[in-house]
């Protein structure tokens, strides 16, 4: 009738173990700290610099002093990122040759064609490294979408390993990375019209930087929101499809914090004890 503790320990259920998680995992990069040091502060700086130099210190400096301050900022990042992860930040190389494209035409005093060719050719560049890095080990689409700040990746990793769903994931990022590709694309395409649309005045005049603000607030609207509205498609995609492959919940799935620390064997020894 009486069943000893081993008989016990056999009978019973056996828990999920747990996940180990990095220790590290803590110091996860900040995507949106990435993104305005290498490219919303430069291009502020490029665009509103001067005016506010002038506005607050009375100062006018020359154009090369805000270029070289406004490409202090994703070299420093980048070069504070491999130092402490050992890794090229794709966003720091990105804005510094945006930043440096961008500036150029103002000094060089190019055809202003040249602001429509970089606008268009930022966001295209981001659709061809989500396109190409999709059969390496690190593809993009991990950085911009199924990251460790949006979802527990080691729960929905480890759920996909345990039901044998992996290859149809893998099918999954594939159908979210060509939504990606595709909302850089059409970014692109709708920087290139505003700002042949936009940009009249040649380069290097005081009509020109007031043109180049004009395009940024334009670009929210008529630029941020359509590519944003496929960007989150793709998000409800991938979301949906974690469900379906790992039957976890929405509130398992995505990252709400770190968890609270796990009892281990010995916590429930002690407690049955006690």
């Amino acid at each position: 009738m009486f069943m000893n503790k081993e008989n016990t320990a056999l009978d019973e259920p056996q828990a999920t173990p747990s996940i180990p998680r990095n220790p590290t995992q803590n110091k996860r990069e900040n995507m949106w700290l990435n993104l305005g040091l290498n490219i919303l502060v430069p291009s502020l700086i490029l665009m509103k610099g001067s005016r506010w130099m002038g506005a607050v210190f009375g100062l006018q400096l020359p154009p090369a002093f805000f270029l070289a301050l406004a490409l202090l900022f994703p070299i420093s990042y980048g070069l504070f990122d491999f130092h402490k992860r050992r890794k090229y930040n794709f966003f720091s190389i990105l804005g510094f040759a945006s930043v440096l494209i961008t500036g150029g035409v103002g000094l060089l005093k190019l055809d202003k064609d040249w602001i429509a060719v970089k606008e268009a050719a930022v966001p295209a560049l981001f659709g061809l490294a989500v396109m190409a890095t999709l059969k390496t080990r690190k593809p993009l689409v991990r950085l911009f979408l199924y990251n460790d700040q949006i979802f527990d990746v080691l729960k929905v990793e480890a759920e996909l390993s345990r039901r044998d769903t992996g290859e149809k994931f893998n099918q999954l990022l594939v159908f979210c990375t060509l939504l990606l590709a595709f909302s850089f694309l059409l970014s692109a395409m709708l920087n290139y019209g505003l700002a042949s649309f936009l940009i009249k005045s040649e380069s290097g005049t005081e009509a020109f930087n007031r043109e180049i603000g004009k395009m940024t607030f334009w670009s929210y609207p008529v630029i941020v929101v359509p590519s944003m509205a496929v960007l989150l498609l793709a998000l409800t995609k991938l979301v949906k499809g974690i469900h379906q492959l790992t039957g976890l919940q929405l509130e398992e799935i995505l990252l709400h914090g770190q968890p609270p620390p796990e009892e281990t064997d010995e916590d429930h020894a002690s407690s049955g004890t006690g």
